[in-house]
């Protein structure tokens, strides 16, 4: 009997130190996920951030050709034309 006494010991041994790593497992799967779920956000709140950038730099090379910068002088006409065909536009819708 002494040598079935000791199987099962082991046995219970081995288990526990199965259930032990499970709770170590699952501790770190939720530690992931959680670093997941921050890294998501920060690359959301770094994408808005980036846009908003990119928004101000064409705002700047906008205001720069207009103070009479030779570099984007082509864009700058393209959009104050846009601009006066937005405008004739609806000039044209108000006096319908």
């Amino acid at each position: 009997m002494s040598t079935i006494a000791e199987i099962i010991d082991t046995l219970e041994n081995k288990v526990l130190k199965i259930f032990s790593k499970m709770k170590i497992l699952e501790q770190e799967n939720q530690d992931l996920k959680n670093k997941l779920i921050r890294s998501a956000t920060t690359i959301q709140t770094q994408s808005r951030e980036i846009e908003a950038l990119k928004m101000q730099y064409e705002t700047l090379k906008m205001a720069k050709s207009l103070l009479g910068s030779d570099e984007n002088k082509r864009d700058t006409k393209l959009k104050i034309n846009s601009l006066i065909r937005e405008i004739d536009y609806c000039i044209a819708q108000l006096s319908d």
